[in-house]
């Protein structure tokens, strides 16, 4: 079955703010990149925390659409990367978050600030 990366954004950014994501930004790199359509960015507090939101992303995902993604940086908690395909959702602590800044990297890209 194949889903529509807005739904797929939709899903995540829910999960996210169901953990209490910080600064939840989509950003639609489809016109910049052929890597994905979307990245869902979003800040954690802790090691504990981001781990949490991810946890939730991927729980809430396979419930509703029966996706996995692949995973990186789970056991670290500081960026921890979700691959579901045409979205990729990244959790970071601040610190890193900051560090790579994303949102400057893809300047191009359309962007879109959650609550």
């Amino acid at each position: 079955m194949t889903f529509d990366p807005q739904t797929l954004v939709d899903i995540a950014v829910k999960a996210a703010e169901e953990k209490k994501a910080r600064d939840i930004t989509v950003l639609d790199i489809s016109r910049v990149s052929i890597i994905a359509d979307y990245f869902v960015i979003c800040s954690g507090r802790s090691t504990v925390h981001v781990q949490a939101i991810a946890e939730e992303i991927i729980k809430v995902m396979a419930e509703r659409t029966a996706l996995q993604p692949r995973r990186e940086g789970m056991r670290e908690g500081r960026w921890v990367l979700l691959d579901y395909g045409d979205v990729v959702v990244h959790i970071f602590q601040e610190a890193e978050r900051q560090f790579y800044n994303l949102e400057r990297l893809w300047g191009d890209a359309t962007v879109r600030a959650c609550r």
